[in-house]
Parts: C-alpha cells; structure tokens; sequence
C-alpha cells in the first residue's frame, strides 16, 4: 500500500536511494568492486552529447572519451542526443541508473541558463545530476562586419550605438544562447538599444554578409574568420585578454566586472558512488594536463580545464547568478 501512495518525487527519490545503495556494494572495500561483482568499469562507458556529430562538444567530447577509454581500458561510447537546448540529454542521464556507467556531456549553460529560461524541465538539474569533471573553457568575442561598423574596439561601438539606438542589430544562436544573453547583458549594463537577430542555423554569416552588424562567437570558430578579414573583433569575453587577440580588449576593460566564459564538463545522476567520482574526476584532469592533449585542445584557440567537482559547483554558482538576473531583467523566456 505505502509503495502505490509513493508520489513520482519520492519514487525517485527512494530510487536514487536504491542506486546509491547498490553503488556503495558496487565499490566495496577496495573502492571499485568486491568478490561478489564485477570492478568498475568492467563494460562500455556511454557519454551522452546533447549535440549533433560533428558540433564542437561533440568533437571535445570524443576527443576526451577516447583518451578516457585508454586510461579506463574499456571503450567510451558517444551517444548523440541533440534537442531542446539540451534538455533532452539531461533528461536520459538524470533518470540513468547510477552505476557509473552513463555520463553528460554537457555544455555549462545545461544548469547555468536552462533552468531559468523554460518554465518547466523534467528533471531537477541541481537534485538529480552531479558534477564530475570539466574538460575546456572559451570565451566569447564580439566580432563586427568591418564595412558597416568602423569601430575598432567595444567603447567607439557604444558611442555609435547611443548615438542612433536600434539602428544596429546583432545576431545569435537563438534567445538563450550564450551569443544572446551576454549581448543582454552588455545592454543592461551600458543601457543601449541594439536589435537581437536570433538565427535557427549558424548566424556567423549574419554578420560576414552585412545582414546584422555583430555577433558574440565562440573564439574557436570566429578566429578564422578575423584571421580571414571577413569580421573585426571589438571585445572578449574572458576575465583577460587571449593570447591569439593580444590587442582586442576584454569586455570588463569597458565595462567593469562583466566578464564570462562557456565551459564544458562531465555530470552523472545523483547517486553515483563519491569513491567513482572522485576516481573519474582524477582521470580527467590527468587527460587535461597532458601535453598532447593540451596540444590539440590549444589548436582550436580554447583552453583545457580540469578542476574538483565542488569547484564545479562554484562556477555553476558564479554563471547561474550573472544569467539568472539577465533572464529576468530582460524578461527572456524560450516557451
């Protein structure tokens, strides 16, 4: 009688229980298994990507997993999961047994933005999943069309734009997107007026063509084309200037304290055993540290990061009260 009077919140929970139960014979006294089971890992890892093959989080997420697998000597599987904004893969990994054996790919704003931008999600980012490792961090750079914006840095825009408000546009990824709430945010900041484009397929050729004036990028797929001259960098997103844009300024040169990066990392569904945790979060920021990987991580102009699970939880912390206030400052919502 008490098991059919469970509400679906305290079935979960009694399940998540279960698992971690379970998790907790799985380790045992050595930590990873006992006489009676198998050693973890003893079969295939699946990471689930919320993105299509071929994005970049899928390529980072194969790129780690495959490095992952040999220090593991089990293979790690990549398991595409694309659609709404991501939600769709939290959702499978949530409610995933946790046995250590499913993981999120996930990019930061799946916790940092989602939760405040749709009105309900069916699960409970910050309940049902915990953080395990991060694997790279980016920043974002406003690139400009060098025809229609003679401006050569963020504070000759902004004189422009005070000047005739509305009469620039920028483009983004679409409302909740990195691209889209840090523009936001620079407009809350300066109390400007600049047009938001959101664009369903990449906007990058928004501004090349003249379409918008400017656009947030992620520097690892505007570098390219600021290399090219098809777009000028006005401002970067990072607490500090990048080392491949040396003489493009920070947006906290102009304005004071706004500065934010988009960041990448491992989560597993409450429960998972700490001892595995711990064990996988050590493996990552190995896989981070090494040369060849900092090598080919470092060609896309991004930056390899390893840190601990808790300080996982400050950045969430730390990016989740910057957009939290921007989505509701700007009254953003995606449904």
């Amino acid at each position: 009688m008490l098991q059919k009077n469970l509400t679906p919140d305290h079935a979960n929970s009694k399940r998540k229980l279960i698992q971690g139960m379970a998790g907790a014979a799985l380790l045992g006294a050595t930590g990873f298994g006992t006489a009676q089971t198998a050693p973890w890992p003893s079969r295939p890892i699946r990471l689930i990507v919320g993105f299509a093959p071929g994005t970049a989080p899928d390529v980072f997420a194969r790129l780690y997993g495959d490095y992952l697998s040999k220090r593991l000597a089990v293979p790690v599987v990549i398991d595409n999961k694309p659609g709404a904004g991501g939600n769709l893969a939290t959702d499978i990994v949530a409610k995933a047994p946790a046995d250590g054996y499913t993981f999120l790919y996930a990019l930061s704003t799946y916790f940092t933005v989602n939760p405040f931008i749709y009105s309900k999600l069916p699960y409970d980012p910050f309940k049902d999943l915990v953080p395990v490792a991060t694997t790279i961090r980016q920043g974002l750079v406003l690139v400009a069309n060098p025809v229609k914006v003679p401006s050569r840095n963020l504070k000759e825009l902004m004189l422009v734009v005070k000047a005739k408000p509305g009469a620039l546009s920028y483009g983004s990824y679409g409302a909740g997107s990195p691209s889209h709430l840090i523009m936001e945010w620079l407009k809350d900041e300066t109390q400007s007026h600049i047009l938001h484009i959101p664009y369903r397929t990449n906007p990058v050729l928004g501004p090349v063509s003249g379409e918008v004036e400017m656009l947030m990028e992620p520097i690892a797929t505007a570098i390219p084309f600021i290399a090219s001259g098809r777009l000028k960098a006005l401002a970067y997103s990072g607490a500090t200037r990048h080392p491949a844009l040396p003489d493009v300024p920070t947006l906290s040169e102009s304005v004071p304290g706004m500065n934010v990066t988009s960041w990448h990392g491992l989560w597993a569904a409450t429960g998972t055993p700490a001892a595995l945790v711990s064990r996988l979060n050590a493996d990552m920021i190995s896989i981070s540290r090494d040369p060849e990987v900092q090598q080919r991580i470092n060609t896309f102009n991004v930056e390899p990061l390893g840190v601990t699970p808790s300080e996982m939880t400050a950045m969430v912390k730390r990016d989740s009260d910057i957009f939290s206030r921007v989505v509701k400052v700007r009254n953003i919502r995606v449904d």
